[in-house]
């Protein structure tokens, strides 16, 4: 990507991935993503505030070189993830005499995994300020949002939040700012899902924190910036907190159509009681989709047949995903068939076990579906319903 004046002497030197389709090996891009950077020139000293993922080497220092900077003086590493730091040893090849500025914790994984060697570094604390000459840094220690290494930096001459990771979002754009804030809506949102929904109560502590900052752009390392701030602090409150929807989301596997027939009725019967829901089958469902409305989601349902012992491979990862991100959800259920035995009811408890929910009562039933389970369906719907209820929500 072009080099490109923020404010004056401020620069977005990174660049754009327009191909990336997964992240991690686990996340689907389908977007693609950018890896941001930013130069702050000051009338004493240059400072780079992170770095891009390794794969953009040359671009990123062919920016620098564009840039007009004559030297840099510091590299600012906000967090030590590969995307951010992987080009930072060939950074350092080029400028011997740069200094990275960073948190204790990123100290330490920034040698772990690029060998930097100690004397290449500069420890910054909580609150502590770096002057450039007319421009200052302050760094803000924001640990797990979303690693225990993430700091932020705020320019205080401009109103500049360089805020790594927090506020950020996958999607590749020629846009130095949010041209369309519907479809970034939906772009952050499923970012926040799949990074920051684990952390969501340490990302509402770190909204109100900045909030006191007098920001006039929130600069973060993925996505465009905002040159109007409160729009992605205000969305942020609301995915951080414990405000849930009066919806179900029931992700499933059918193998050979019980299950299936479950899932299509309790989810009519859910409508005909005014509860939003949602079926995801999992043979076909992009994780990303199914993490954004965990994010809103009451009550998740399980629906999976037994596979030998236990649920389906592809709803156990589900299980365990959900177990990491720890969606806001109150209750879960879980429904689904067997043929001959096996013990998926017990697995998939135990596989959710870091949720702070409610377990309703299983619907787990031999061969396909009769009358019998049907039944107990409607009861099952009752009680999300009752359920919402007390959670003042339907």
């Amino acid at each position: 990507m072009a080099v490109r004046e923020i404010t004056p002497n401020v620069y977005s030197v990174g660049v754009v991935d327009w191909d990336r389709e997964i992240f991690d090996e686990l996340l689907p891009l389908p977007d693609g993503t950018t890896y941001n950077s930013y130069l702050v020139i000051g009338s004493e000293k240059t400072a780079l505030i992170d770095a891009v993922d390794s794969d953009f080497e040359e671009e990123f220092i062919t920016n620098l070189a564009c840039s007009g900077a004559t030297g840099i003086d510091y590299l600012v590493v906000n967090h030590a993830e590969q995307d951010h730091s992987g080009s930072i040893p060939v950074f350092l090849e080029l400028f011997p005499s740069a200094k990275i500025v960073t948190s204790e914790k990123c100290k330490e994984l920034l040698m772990s995994l690029h060998f930097i060697p100690e004397f290449r570094i500069i420890v910054v604390k909580d609150n502590e300020t770096l002057s450039l000459g007319d421009k200052t840094l302050e760094f803000m220690e924001t640990p797990w949002a979303h690693w225990p290494d993430t700091m932020l930096t705020f320019l205080k001459e401009d109103g500049i939040l360089f805020s790594c990771d927090l506020f950020g979002a996958h999607y590749a754009s020629s846009s130095l700012f949010i041209d369309d804030e519907h479809t970034h809506y939906l772009l952050a949102k499923r970012y926040f899902a799949e990074i920051m929904m684990p952390f969501r109560k340490k990302v509402s502590e770190y909204v109100e924190r900045v909030s006191s900052y007098d920001i006039q752009i929130i600069a973060p390392s993925h996505g465009p910036m905002y040159n109007r701030p409160e729009y992605i602090l205000d969305i942020c409150r609301k995915w951080s907190s414990d405000e849930v929807k009066n919806r179900v989301i029931i992700p499933y596997i059918s193998m050979h159509g019980s299950t299936k027939k479950m899932v299509s009725y309790l989810t009519e019967s859910l409508i005909a009681r005014g509860i939003e829901v949602r079926p995801f089958n999992l043979g076909k469902t992009d994780s990303g989709r199914l993490a954004m409305e965990l994010l809103d989601a009451a009550t998740i349902v399980i629906a999976t047949p037994t596979v030998l012992f236990g649920p389906h491979p592809k709803v156990a990862n589900i299980a365990f995903i959900s177990n990491i991100l720890k969606p806001k959800a109150k209750a879960v259920g879980i429904i689904g068939s067997y043929g001959w035995g096996g013990k998926t009811v017990k697995d998939l408890s135990d596989m959710i076990q870091k949720l702070d929910v409610e377990l309703l009562e299983p619907v787990y039933i031999r061969g396909l579906p009769n009358e019998e389970a049907f039944l107990k369906l409607d009861e099952m719907a009752d009680d999300i319903l009752n359920k919402h209820k007390e959670y003042n929500i339907a």
